[in-house]
């Protein structure tokens, strides 16, 4: 099962992940929101639409923006409409 982590901590779990473009995207539901933090930073995706991130917050430490995800994903990427994906040194196990 899928499982994304960071700094020692289980950040995502789920046997149900979508991949995109070499990407697991976790549902919202599979998150441990403890360790996320909503981030003001945003980008365009010419056919995904507009992302919203998240920083990842375990043990005092911040890896900002670590994670993204799409909040009104445009209608060819709305299969991961809400789903978490990461980066920045989050390691995902398949």
């Amino acid at each position: 099962m899928p499982k994304a982590i960071w700094n020692g901590a289980v950040l995502a779990e789920s046997d149900r992940t979508e991949v995109v473009e070499g990407n697991q995207y976790f549902p919202p539901d599979a998150i441990n929101r403890e360790y996320f933090q909503e981030s003001n930073t945003h980008t365009t995706c010419p056919w995904k639409g507009v992302a919203s991130y998240y920083s990842i917050v375990v043990n005092g430490e911040t890896n900002k923006d670590a994670a993204w995800y799409y909040p009104q994903a445009k209608e060819r990427a709305k299969n991961i409409e809400g789903y978490i994906a990461f980066w920045k040194g989050v390691k995902v196990e398949v």
